[in-house]
């Protein structure tokens, strides 16, 4: 058995450096009322920008609003002017369907007049399924909104 010397382990000469355990702060940029200054004109700049754009929304609206009041006249004259181009269609067609009926007058049935309350000068608003009585089953319901076809 061979006898190993025993070594033991020593500081190196001059001893080991100084431990650093004290707290390093961070280095502060701003101090506290640099914060609260920034937050304030941060604050009074985007309130100024939300102003801004709150009175642009607002002219938008405007604007809209006064668009369509001055096109609200139209727009009623064309549909009442398409409600009246489908009752001369759907007059037509009865004409055209019935022609070959003997004594068929158009607007009556079989020559009794189906309103007899109102004078003959005045429209008579059909009911939904008389305007759409030449039309496919499929635009009638849709047009309904009944939900008869999926």
């Amino acid at each position: 058995m061979s006898k190993v010397e025993f070594k033991q382990d020593m500081p190196p000469p001059g001893g080991y450096k100084p431990i650093h355990f004290k707290r390093v702060p961070a280095k502060t940029f701003f101090g506290g009322w640099a914060i609260i200054g920034g937050y304030l004109g941060m604050t009074a700049g985007a309130a100024y920008l939300y102003y801004l754009n709150v009175k642009a929304v607002k002219a938008r609206e405007l604007e809209m609003r006064c668009v369509s009041l001055a096109i609200y006249p139209m727009l009623l004259a064309e549909r009442d002017r398409e409600f009246l181009k489908q009752l001369r269609r759907n007059r037509d067609e009865e004409r055209e369907l019935m022609k070959n009926v003997e004594g068929w007058k158009v607007g009556t049935w079989y020559g009794e007049p189906i309103y007899k309350t109102k004078p003959t000068d005045h429209l008579v608003d059909p009911m939904f399924f008389d305007y759409y009585v030449h039309s496919s089953y499929k635009d009638c319901s849709t047009r309904a909104d009944i939900g008869l076809l999926s």
